[in-house]
């Protein structure tokens, strides 16, 4: 079910993609709109599912963990079907994993985009051969590091 949001609405989720820690009053003088308004559309947000969660963004840099990969994964389905485990299952095991912030499914001739964040390559390699690519159902991995995040 599609929802119909206004410019109000907008405005507010504008604000809280990039300060999801701002109060309502704060919000609301942004915004030109009352701070009941503002209270009021943030829950009907909720509750209508657009808005999920509110969250926070780490910097890499101070928690130790600078060097970000991204993974293009192959997968064996026979394999997997075998176990009785999907790609789904997979993709949620990965998930798990302290190292990884992202994991999706995707179309193509490989079968999940994962991102995963560690102190640096020799981290990297560690984790890369001696714990993800030993997970049953991973055939082939493809590493793309990034070298700038914007």
């Amino acid at each position: 079910m599609e929802s119909n949001l206004d410019e109000k609405d907008w405005k507010i989720i504008d604000i809280l993609q990039e300060h999801s820690d701002y109060t309502t009053r704060k919000i609301a003088k942004k915004t030109n709109l009352p701070q009941t308004t503002v209270h009021n559309r943030i829950v009907k947000l909720r509750k209508e599912g657009i808005i999920e969660k509110f969250t926070i963004k780490l910097n890499p840099e101070k928690i130790g963990k600078s060097f970000a990969v991204q993974m293009l994964v192959s997968v064996d389905y026979d394999l997997l079907k075998r176990q009785k485990r999907t790609q789904h299952d997979l993709a949620n095991e990965i998930k798990k994993m302290p190292e990884i912030e992202r994991v999706d499914i995707i179309t193509g001739d490989v079968a999940l985009l994962v991102r995963a964040r560690l102190k640096d390559v020799k981290e990297f390699d560690q984790f890369l051969l001696t714990k993800f690519q030993k997970i049953a159902g991973i055939t082939h991995t493809r590493s793309l590091v990034i070298i700038h995040e914007t």
